[in-house]
């Protein structure tokens, strides 16, 4: 049997709130003893970190702690994005099991950290097994840690996301058993007999047709379709290029999951974000490093667009499923939220509205790990849902 239960607390009192989620998180899943916990806890609570896990561990009766710091978290309906705030998931059930791990000096270690993380968790592994990791958003270099991760674990579900934090603290923390630090990740193995399903929701969607890059360095494109570059950005942009800065948070880079289909339907491509432009010389930049010939499109972030590909995404899911999941995990974008549609708890809903009641939580953050075609990559602009069911029979 499969158990799972979610609580969350704003208590100012950071051992108040870690008890006050724990127990309520234990009740829901009708546990005295949890398998394992994840702990998500806003910046607000920063000094005392170590003081939650300890008291989260003590509550729950395990050792097996994990999580992250985050933005804003998620509790079932509840999306919590200012203050202090935190959210506590417990498993328990014969059917699963929960092991946490921690990688610490993650800059510039991509395949030497997924060999760590692999032997840590092989041991572990089961029949049907999801891998939950929290890097450090701002030292990971997820192009060079998800390969080397799915080549050491052939076969295994990865989902997750950055850690991240309000813009108060400059760095993003990562969580296990009572450890806390920077500059690393953090995570657990959850291993047993399920089902699983991950899926994702984004935010933009293509303006105009795909464009052919025929002038690129580096990671400065020079040329598209022998025109400047920064030509077509501003085309795509539209009134936004007057505002440079506005522009460049609501205007991005898609790029195929496969390049050779240059496909942009729903699902098929990632977003990277342009870091710069310049009207002067005709270029932009991105957080990508294109290829001459490569296929790419520019696409926009709007609260529509975003919430007509969730939508479709939780569709498909109630279309494939006869009963509500017994936990699911959500990792959703900071830049989604309230900032993009204004309204607080907007992601959550949905997933209720569709999917039914379940233990849910989660966390905003800095970016997601989720399926890219038949890859797990670095999302962002992303909500990520993971899905874990009993096993069906056949």
């Amino acid at each position: 049997m499969l158990r799972a239960g979610v609580g969350h607390s704003v208590a100012p009192n950071p051992k108040i709130a870690a008890a006050e989620a724990t127990v309520a998180a234990l009740a829901a899943a009708g546990l005295s003893q949890a398998t394992g916990a994840l702990v998500f806890a806003t910046t607000a609570y920063g000094a005392a970190f170590t003081m939650i896990l300890r008291a989260v561990a003590a509550a729950a009766k395990t050792s097996e702690v994990a999580g992250c710091s985050s933005a804003g978290i998620i509790a079932y309906e509840n999306e919590i994005e200012k203050g202090p705030a935190l959210a506590v998931m417990v498993f328990g059930g014969s059917d699963l099991s929960a092991h946490r791990f921690f990688t610490p000096q993650l800059r510039g270690r991509g395949a030497e950290v997924a060999a760590e993380i692999a032997n840590a968790v092989r041991p572990a592994l089961a029949a049907s097994n999801l891998l939950l990791i929290f890097p450090d958003s701002y030292n990971a270099n997820s192009e060079t840690l998800l390969p080397a991760l799915a080549r050491e674990l052939p076969g295994v579900a990865i989902a997750g996301g950055g850690a991240s934090e309000d813009g108060s603290a400059g760095e993003t923390f990562q969580f296990c058993g009572d450890t806390v630090s920077n500059n690393a990740v953090s995570g657990m193995l959850l291993a047993g007999d399920f089902d699983l399903t991950i899926s994702s929701a984004l935010a933009c969607t293509p303006i105009g047709p795909p464009h052919r890059v025929t002038g690129v360095r580096d990671n400065i494109i020079l040329t598209l379709d022998e025109r400047p570059a920064y030509e077509v950005f501003a085309a795509a942009a539209g009134p936004l290029a007057k505002d440079l800065r506005r522009a460049l948070a609501f205007v991005f880079l898609a790029v195929p999951h496969d390049p050779a289909r240059a496909d942009f339907s729903r699902g098929s491509y990632l977003v990277r974000n342009i870091i710069g432009a310049s009207e002067e010389h005709g270029v932009f930049a991105v957080a990508h490093t294109p290829k001459l010939g490569d296929l790419v499109a520019i696409v926009l972030r709007d609260a529509e667009r975003s919430r007509a590909d969730l939508k479709a995404m939780l569709e498909e899911l109630q279309a494939a499923s006869s009963a509500p999941p017994a936990f699911g995990l959500y990792f959703d974008c900071v830049s989604r939220g309230s900032g993009l549609y204004s309204l607080a708890g907007h992601d959550a809903a949905y997933i209720r509205q569709y999917l039914g009641e379940f233990p849910l939580a989660g966390f905003f953050t800095g970016f997601e790990v989720g399926p890219a075609g038949d890859a797990t990559a670095a999302l962002q602009y992303s909500g990520v849902l993971a899905l874990v069911s009993p096993k069906r029979n056949g």
